[in-house]
């Protein structure tokens, strides 16, 4: 790892009272929940940032052609994926591109298949929307999460599934999907005549020298089958500003997707949605390599802790996201109600593994995109609330 940093990620940032949804929290809580850095965003982003507010004009915007060619530009050099920028369409979200999708390739009561544990806002894209939940669950065993492919084929032989919805990288697990795993999700899908939505927002962000495979890239099966879904927020710490891409290979499906995309009114960019994506990917790397350097060092911190201290808690190993999932299996019955204890008793605030599935009851998911201060105060009130369960 990178033994000089030219940008500073140990800064404590105080954002209380800054209308922010992580932080609107009672004094002495602290937050380590929801997907959103304490980190200043790269400089390039805040200069065009900046730049486009000194005008004092903020009318209706466009997409111009250079927002699909940074894009483009980008999963070329940093993942090796080829595409045409005419591929792809602006969306202003990741959760609206997926609950629109929903509906333009599902019928009410249709099944989506999705695979628990996973990101919960699916389930409220696809329940929201009239649709029917089909689970396919990963496996969990010895610390590693697998697909189910018994499972898979079950779900996809539902005779009212149309759509698999695929989280590569997997948010909460941080697991990243092989090229083999991925190749063959196609084919079942092109055989089972089902379309893969792949929601990639958290690609960006895996332990430095390491890799993803975006679905799409993989095979011509794959790409027939694709909607992929991108976007700088996460990567770039800028959800509060609403920018995101569909990529569709196929030409009818393409068409398909953006008409859905055109009827709930998604398209339009706020006035920063545009220029903060293309300064990302024009010039963030620089200041991505680095804040994957920061987290994976806060990963590492967080396993020798845990290993020290809290013995009985593993964390769940990961390839990718700035996001930890911790087994607490053995010492918690309701993660819910640990969660609630900890936030009472200690002022720690996770979220609950409940949310994400069934079958991730005993797990927390913790936040570590954060300064290294912070975490330890983190570290030490998941142990000081362990210990006081533990005597209850």
């Amino acid at each position: 790892m990178t033994s000089t940093m030219t940008y500073d990620f140990d800064t404590l940032i105080d954002r209380r009272g800054t209308n922010s949804l992580k932080w609107a929290i009672a004094e002495g809580e602290l937050p380590m929940w929801v997907a959103d850095m304490d980190f200043p965003t790269a400089p390039a982003i805040t200069r065009a940032v900046q730049d486009k507010a000194a005008s004092g004009v903020f009318g209706y915007g466009i997409v111009p052609d250079s927002f699909a060619d940074s894009i483009a530009t980008w999963w070329q050099t940093r993942h090796g994926f080829r595409f045409d920028p005419e591929w792809i369409s602006f969306c202003d979200g990741i959760v609206p591109a997926i609950s629109s999708l929903v509906r333009t390739l599902a019928e009410p009561g249709q099944g989506i298949i999705v695979q628990p544990p996973v990101y919960h806002c699916f389930y409220h894209s696809i329940e929201n929307s009239s649709r029917r939940v089909v689970r396919s669950d990963l496996v969990y065993d010895q610390g590693r999460y697998d697909i189910d492919w018994a499972g898979v084929e079950t779900a996809m032989g539902d005779p009212a599934a149309t759509v698999f919805l695929l989280c590569n990288p997997q948010n909460p697990t941080g697991q990243i999907w092989s090229r083999e795993d991925l190749a063959r999700l196609g084919g079942m899908a092109a055989a089972h005549g089902l379309v893969v939505i792949s929601d990639e927002i958290h690609c960006d962000i895996t332990a430095p020298g390491t890799s993803y495979t975006p679905f799409a890239a993989v095979d011509e099966t794959c790409a027939r089958v694709s909607i992929t879904l991108v976007s700088p927020t996460k990567s770039f710490n800028i959800p509060g500003l609403q920018t995101a891409a569909m990529i569709i290979p196929d030409p009818d499906l393409r068409s398909r997707a953006r008409l859905g995309l055109d009827r709930d009114e998604i398209t339009g960019p706020n006035s920063f949605a545009v220029e903060a994506a293309i300064a990302a990917y024009t010039h963030g790397a620089e200041w991505l390599d680095e804040l994957r350097v920061h987290v994976w060092k806060n990963k590492e911190r967080l396993a020798s802790y845990l290993a020290e201290r809290l013995p009985k808690l593993t964390v769940v190993p990961s390839q990718a996201t700035y996001l930890s999932w911790i087994d607490c299996t053995a010492v918690v019955d309701d993660d819910a109600q640990f969660c609630d204890f900890l936030r009472e008793t200690t002022g720690l605030v996770l979220n609950t593994g409940s949310i994400y599935g069934d079958n991730a009851r005993g797990f927390v998911r913790m936040n570590l995109a954060c300064p290294t201060a912070r975490l330890d105060d983190g570290l030490e009130r998941l142990a000081a609330g362990v210990a006081a369960w533990q005597s209850r």
